[in-house]
């Protein structure tokens, strides 16, 4: 069950559709932790972050026509919003992320370590990862997130993100590595 009831849902989406700003605040209420917190693993600041959120609900609000009613309207509303995200990505971008690429020829779709992060990451408090991952590089972190929070595979990433599938490896790759060497003295200190 979504965060609205179907009925209440609708006549949501119904408001929104005729500029109801009634709705749309009732919208942005109910979406706005949860969106902002997505956002955050985005930017590099509570302003970026808050800049994206709220073009991204520009962008929601103005194409509301488009909402047809398949699948959730949070989920609907939520791919705008990583839409966003890249888009400001993209604009960011200066220049492209050189690959290694012996390494990127080695990589597949999961690496030897990701097993081992997953059970890492499960036992590090969800506040010290999201702080890490927030530290890496914007395309590291863009990447990490797309796979792994987002759960997007690394071809829909190379297209997001105009890049190559093995640059979209190369990053997760070189993200988790990072991650590891960030998180390593909180590991030690658990004991893990």
């Amino acid at each position: 069950m979504g965060i609205w009831h179907p009925h209440e849902e609708m006549q949501l989406v119904e408001g929104c559709k005729n500029n109801s700003r009634m709705a749309q605040q009732e919208v942005f209420k109910k979406l706005y932790g949860k969106l902002f917190g997505m956002c955050m693993r985005y930017a590099e600041s509570d302003e970026e972050a808050k800049d994206i959120l709220q073009n991204g609900f520009i962008k929601v609000f103005g194409s509301m026509e488009n909402y047809k009613g398949d699948g959730s309207f949070e989920g609907w509303v939520k791919r705008i919003v990583i839409n966003t995200a890249i888009d400001n990505y993209r604009r960011k971008k200066t220049k492209p992320v050189v690959t290694d690429s012996e390494l990127t020829d080695r990589l597949g779709d999961e690496t030897e370590y990701e097993q081992d992060d997953v059970s890492i990451y499960e036992q590090v408090p969800v506040k010290l990862v999201l702080d890490a991952v927030q530290q890496l590089s914007p395309a590291y972190q863009t990447v990490f997130n797309l796979y792994v929070l987002e759960g997007y595979n690394h071809n829909e990433i190379a297209d997001m993100l105009e890049i190559s599938v093995g640059t979209s490896k190369s990053n997760l790759s070189k993200a988790r590595q990072n991650l590891r060497r960030m998180l390593k003295p909180v590991i030690e200190k658990l004991d893990i």
